[in-house]
């Protein structure tokens, strides 16, 4: 198993749905040892019953919006874990009315929360990181979307987010790689996720992925944790800054 012996944090799964669920299974089925954060209360339970099911007891609360959550958080993996190998990042959000305007409309306030939350939450939680990565090099791995490089209905500032968010994945690539720390993305297709759902009209993308993309089906969540695994193992040894498309090809078309 390519990730025996490897410990890492999956930060944002919302249930099992989700495809930081589908990361951290891959991760887990090649013995990967997994430590979980959620937000709030109302996730708490969910988060606990898939840690177990992936047989974790390391769960933790933290909100990204919060230094001392961030801080507190990494105290605590110190303690439990004895080298941290990957971080997941599958953290995104905007405030709903943003996503129902035009762009030209977007507020100030809501511009700095899906930033705030979608972006420099990287950056925040990769500052925590890198030194329980030092000693023997890790990855740092980010989920985003299409929408951050062509303009896709509806999804307005969290689009910007996504860029800025790959932005600052070759960012702190360049900063980090001589630390022998990595940091990737995957740019997954649409998946039908609680936070996709979100996103007005979605459905009406996953009809059309399967008209233009080159293997005429949408992505399953599987294959993007399988991609998930991978940017995370040592086969991807010699691979950061990238931007990984795991979308059936659909990135490639033209009209």
């Amino acid at each position: 198993m390519i990730m025996q012996g490897k410990q890492g944090l999956i930060c944002g799964v919302a249930n099992k749905a989700s495809i930081a669920h589908a990361i951290a299974r891959a991760l887990r089925r090649e013995g990967a040892e997994l430590a979980f954060t959620y937000q709030g209360e109302r996730l708490r339970r969910n988060v606990e019953d898939i840690a177990a099911e992936l047989d974790s007891e390391w769960v933790y609360p933290c909100d990204v919006t919060n230094e001392e959550d961030i801080h507190n958080l990494f105290e605590q993996l110190r303690v439990v874990m004895h080298h941290l190998d990957f971080v997941v990042h599958s953290i995104a959000y905007a405030v709903k009315d943003e996503l129902k305007k035009d762009f030209h409309l977007s507020s100030r306030d809501g511009f700095r929360i899906a930033h705030d939350i979608s972006a420099y939450s990287l950056i925040a939680l990769a500052r925590e990181a890198y030194p329980l990565m030092r000693r023997r090099g890790g990855t740092i791995l980010a989920l985003t979307y299409y929408g951050s490089e062509k303009v896709v209905p509806n999804y307005h500032v969290m689009g910007a987010a996504k860029a800025s968010l790959e932005a600052s994945v070759r960012y702190l690539a360049a900063d980090l790689g001589p630390m022998n720390i990595r940091v990737n993305a995957i740019s997954a297709g649409p998946v039908n996720t609680l936070a996709a759902r979100g996103v007005p009209g979605f459905t009406k993308i996953l009809d059309i992925i399967p008209e233009r993309a080159p293997l005429r089906r949408n992505v399953e969540t599987e294959e993007i944790g399988n991609a998930g695994l991978f940017l995370c193992s040592p086969w991807a040894s010699g691979i950061t800054g990238e931007i990984l498309h795991v979308d059936c090809g659909y990135n490639i078309t033209g009209m």
